[in-house]
């Protein structure tokens, strides 16, 4: 297992990372508001798939491969970190919408919300972000088995995103309505949204390989 410190850190960071804007809460919050709560959680279902598909990744050693390179590293680091520069210029530019503004969705079957779910996640920037770059930084080779303690960080990721986007699926439709109704605080969610993540960009293109 991980050592306590680190990953209750990485939990601390997860749910940093869940709480930014990006494709998948896009996605679902889109779906929560055009098809109903339901077809919400379904997606959510191909998004935790894809989760796993991730943290598997990692654990059998495609990101201790790219980290014992420096410039695939760098490579993915600063990619990383001009996505999301990106996403926050689209939260606070002139005339940007909200998370919570209705997109137009087609009505979809259960099969293909699921396997759109899945999909948004895979080409996903953050999430591969997440586990590529961060992921290996709390690792602690001598404390026990890596393969262990990828799987620990990976369920500690998984089990935070999944909660916090069952939420916000759930609780879609009356965020909305409140942000309707009160048109300052909706301009104050973009530009704290757009704060945060360029806060986070920032920091990702600062940090060095531990």
């Amino acid at each position: 297992m991980p050592e306590l410190t680190h990953l209750l850190t990485f939990g601390l960071v997860s749910l940093g990372m869940v709480l930014t804007p990006g494709p998948n809460m896009i996605y679902l919050i889109s779906r929560a508001l055009c098809q109903g709560k339901k077809a919400g959680l379904i997606s959510l279902g191909g998004v935790a798939l894809g989760f796993v598909f991730y943290m598997l990744c990692a654990a059998f050693g495609i990101t201790a491969f790219l980290f014992a390179i420096p410039y695939a590293w760098d490579a993915l680091r600063f990619a990383g970190a001009a996505y999301l520069l990106y996403l926050a210029w689209g939260a606070v530019k002139p005339g940007g919408k909200s998370l919570f503004t209705l997109r137009e969705l087609s009505e979809d079957s259960g099969r293909k919300l699921f396997t759109m779910g899945f999909l948004t996640n895979l080409a996903n920037p953050k999430i591969a972000v997440m586990y590529l770059s961060l992921l290996p930084q709390f690792l602690t080779p001598d404390h026990g088995s890596v393969l262990t303690q990828s799987l620990a960080l990976g369920m500690t990721q998984i089990a935070i995103s999944l909660s916090v986007n069952a939420l916000i699926v759930l609780l879609a439709g009356t965020i909305a309505a409140f942000l309707v109704m009160r048109p300052g605080w909706q301009q104050a969610q973009r530009y704290v949204m757009g704060s945060v993540l360029a806060a986070l960009a920032i920091r990702m293109v600062l940090q060095g390989k531990s």
